[in-house]
């Protein structure tokens, strides 16, 4: 096996990230821990060697001071003499090279993408809610940011901590080995710095969390304004946003602060707490030595290992400051990220089938866990195949009702079933790989044409690709884009959310991917809304072509639109009040003949929204 694979970055766990932080890193790192002994073993017999050098300059010196100058280069010192250039051009390079190479290449390339992509893989799962109630910038820099400081604290515990023990374990041995006094002396110190540490460290770890959280809203901040950066200009609100962001870099600047202050005071006492090892060891040393009970070589000895260790000192402790820095950090972003889902499969739900198409609603109600709003008592069947428009003022729950067929929310009660099978009971994936989408605010990635239309299906052929393109009248403008890289046609950028394209454009990829997906049940969620009437006819005949042979929920303002549906269902404050085909419902003479009569264009009357809104309270 390679070195750079003894790492899976790509394995994956289907269990959650616990919420307490060692169990957290066990998670992220699970599958890792063979090969992250492997490289503390490596830096630990590296650490070692900084004793066994001072060991080896005491001897030399002790041999050289007892042989004398003419007397030194003899065979009786020649197993010093190879032994410490064996040492010096073979021992310690190995040591430290095997450290060095199973950081650079087995650590730091996999860990990093071992958490990341799992802690990507867990938040995909997350439910629509989830992503509601934060910032898409400030969820993409938790995951950023855990998986970099988790990585920061595997290498720095390896690095550090790792090579930091042996050294110090070397370094009490070899003192002891001088002089049990001395080595008391050291003992009392490295207490003493160890209490140092542990006054100043949980300190840091909370302002690093603190500071972090502050960081990632500043993130938070400039991604929202730079994703609706049209509406802040619409508005002419820059100043708005401009303040917004200084007031979060205001937060974050404070954290920051509150973090250089606890970290300069502890270089400080670090300064100090070095500064007092040499002194120590070395007085120490040539305190005995003058008693007769350490060599010169000892005071050398003693004097590599304190010189060594105060530079460690600095060292080790600004290590262990960062790796609880990243700590903070970790634990700040796996109170984000490792929320439970809100929607599970089953344990054994199975693959939804989708043989009809027929989809029944059986007393479904849902309010986003309030008293008002949403859907309440919907009983409906759509028959397999019929084309269903919905129509109703704002607020009247249409898109609720779509939104739990495609279970984005559990209903509160009731049942619904597509075919017979619960959608409770079948995987979720399975449920929307059933069911096409077009909505009013069209997704699209700022990626190439093509790609945009082969999300409704990946492995589709280029022909089917095109096929689908010119059923959604679009081929013909796509083929005539350039994008800023001077990439033409299906290749061509589309840009963040498709701001290259019109309306019309967008929706017509829209109907492809939709076309391409032929998936047996179709909702178009207010599609051509934002449209004009001239636009809308032009993608008429390819509304068409993208329902024939499915099962059609069409959710419209503009009447005209689903006039023609099989039968049109009449919402008002969350409940169907009519139910029946245009020609039926205008007989009817009830709410649908309200709306059709004063709409205008084609549109819901605003009177009419406003009296259903209040109807809705």
């Amino acid at each position: 096996m390679h070195p750079e694979n003894m790492i899976d970055p790509f394995r994956q766990t289907d269990t959650a990230p616990p919420q307490t932080l060692m169990r957290f890193m066990g998670w992220a790192l699970s599958g890792a821990f063979p090969a992250l002994i492997m490289a503390s073993l490596f830096s630990a017999l590296a650490g070692g060697m900084e004793a066994a050098t001072a060991w080896i300059l005491g001897r030399v010196v002790d041999g050289a001071q007892a042989a004398g100058p003419e007397g030194f280069f003899t065979w009786a010192n020649l197993p010093l003499v190879i032994g410490g250039v064996v040492f010096f051009l073979v021992a310690r390079p190995v040591f430290f090279g095997l450290s060095s190479a199973s950081n650079a290449i087995i650590v730091q390339p996999n860990v990093f993408a071992l958490v990341l992509q799992r802690l990507n893989r867990w938040t995909l799962g997350q439910s629509v809610t989830f992503f509601d109630n934060d910032f898409a910038g400030r969820i993409a820099q938790k995951q950023m940011q855990t998986a970099r400081a988790t990585t920061e604290v595997m290498v720095e515990m390896i690095n550090v901590v790792a090579f930091a023990l042996a050294s110090a374990g070397g370094a009490v041995a070899l003192i002891l080995s001088i002089n049990g006094w001395l080595g008391a002396y050291f003992m009392v110190w490295l207490v003493a710095y160890c209490l140092l540490i542990r006054w100043f460290i949980p300190r840091i770890r909370k302002r690093a969390g603190k500071r972090a959280a502050a960081r990632a809203m500043v993130s938070g901040q400039i991604v929202d304004t730079v994703t609706n950066i049209k509406t802040v200009k619409l508005f002419a609100h820059a100043d708005h946003e401009d303040k917004a962001a200084l007031g979060a870099l205001a937060s974050y600047r404070a954290a920051a602060l509150q973090f250089g202050y606890v970290s300069a005071a502890f270089r400080v006492c670090l300064m100090v707490i070095g500064g007092v090892l040499p002194i120590l060891l070395v007085g120490g040393a040539l305190i005995f030595w003058t008693g007769g009970s350490a060599t010169v070589g000892d005071i050398v000895a003693a004097g590599a290992v304190s010189v060594r260790m105060a530079q460690m000192t600095g060292w080790v402790s600004f290590a262990l400051m960062g790796i609880y820095a990243n700590v903070g950090e970790v634990e700040d972003g796996m109170r984000t990220l490792a929320a439970p889902h809100r929607l599970h499969d089953a344990p054994d739900a199975k693959e939804l089938q989708v043989p009809r198409g027929e989809i029944h609603f059986s007393d479904v109600s849902f309010a986003y866990g309030q008293k008002k709003g949403g859907v309440h008592g919907i009983d409906l069947t759509i028959r397999p195949g019929e084309k269903l428009g919905i129509v109703g003022a704002s607020g009247a729950g249409k898109s609720t009702l779509v939104s739990l067929l495609l279970r984005l929310y559990d209903s509160e009660s009731g049942t619904l079933r597509i075919d017979g099978q619960d959608v409770t009971g079948v995987t979720q994936d399975s449920l929307r790989r059933e069911i096409a989408l077009v909505t009013q605010d069209t997704a699209m990635f700022n990626r190439s044409a093509r790609e945009n239309i082969l999300y409704g299906r990946p492995d589709a052929s280029e022909e089917d690709l095109f096929a689908a393109a010119r059923k959604a009248e679009a081929d013909a403008f796509i083929r005539d884009l350039v994008d800023l890289y001077g990439t033409t046609g299906y290749d061509a950028r589309l840009g963040e959310r498709g701001v290259k394209l019109s309306g019309g454009q967008r929706q017509r990829v829209a109907l492809a991917r939709a076309i391409l997906k032929d998936a047996p049940i179709l909702v178009l969620d207010e599609a051509t809304s934002a449209l004009d009437s001239e636009v809308e006819a032009q993608i008429q005949t390819a509304l068409e072509r993208v329902m024939e042979g499915k099962t059609v929920l069409a959710i419209a303002h503009r009447l005209s639109t689903i006039a023609h549906m099989d039968r049109i269902a009449v919402m008002e404050a969350g409940r169907i009040v009519e139910l029946g085909s245009h020609a039926e419902l205008l007989a009817l003479d009830g709410v649908y003949a309200r709306y059709w009569a004063r709409q205008s264009g084609g549109f819901l009357n605003a009177e009419d929204g406003e009296r259903d809104d209040q109807a809705a309270e």
